[in-house]
């Protein structure tokens, strides 16, 4: 049985879009806010439709867009993924959301 629940967004919602790099590839990533300024959702592509990094950036933000509207903070999300041993994210998802962190 599912007792969570999930947040449903509005059909018509503001995004905001902005590009960034992640090891050797650009990315586009747009988010949405809920009213109460905290993420919502995230979508990110690299362009290069049927690839495995523009598969695995766009799959990664789908899941991580459920996490956020069923009540999982952004930065529980955020420490759990990969990082190298600077603390530099290693997955464009880490990478866009430690820039939204540092812009929010």
């Amino acid at each position: 049985m599912n007792d969570a629940i999930r947040r449903r967004l509005p059909n018509r919602r503001g995004s905001e879009t902005f590009n960034f790099i992640c090891g050797n590839f650009h990315y586009v990533a747009t988010v949405s806010f809920l009213d109460d300024g905290r993420l919502a959702e995230i979508f990110i592509g690299n362009g290069k439709a049927g690839s495995s990094t523009d598969s695995a950036a766009k799959d990664s933000a789908v899941v991580a867009s459920l996490a956020l509207q069923h009540g999982i903070p952004v930065d529980v999300i955020r420490r759990a993924l990969l990082r190298n041993s600077q603390g530099v994210a290693n997955s464009p998802l880490g990478c866009a959301l430690d820039l939204l962190a540092v812009s929010l």
